[in-house]
């Protein structure tokens, strides 16, 4: 009947919750702005402050979702201004492209 504790092996990243990527990072003290940050930029934060290469996959897509949302506001003035200038087609470009941009926030969310 030892006491002996088992060597509890660190979970991989991607499989840690939000809350508990917050706690891992708040340890490191190169990062800041912990909770204003989501699981993606936890990880990537996490990641790059041990020196770990991010492999490609959900966490290293080409535009995050908040990226996405800023292309989205500004063809949505650009759509509105259109619009106001009675310019049908270019209308059309603004909200085919916005909807292609909301399909890619869905897919990296």
């Amino acid at each position: 009947m030892g006491s002996k504790k088992k060597e509890t092996k660190e979970k991989p990243l991607d499989k840690l919750t939000a809350k508990e990527l917050r706690e891992v990072a708040k340890e490191i003290p190169g990062i800041s702005g912990v909770h204003g940050m989501n699981k993606i930029e936890l990880i990537g934060a996490v990641k790059k402050a041990r020196g770990i290469a991010e492999t490609p996959g959900k966490t290293g897509a080409d535009d995050s979702v908040r990226e996405l949302k800023k292309k989205i506001r500004v063809l949505k003035r650009a759509r509105q201004e259109a619009l106001s200038a009675q310019d049908s087609r270019k209308a059309t470009v603004a909200r085919r492209r916005i909807a292609r941009l909301k399909k890619r926030t869905r897919k990296a969310a």
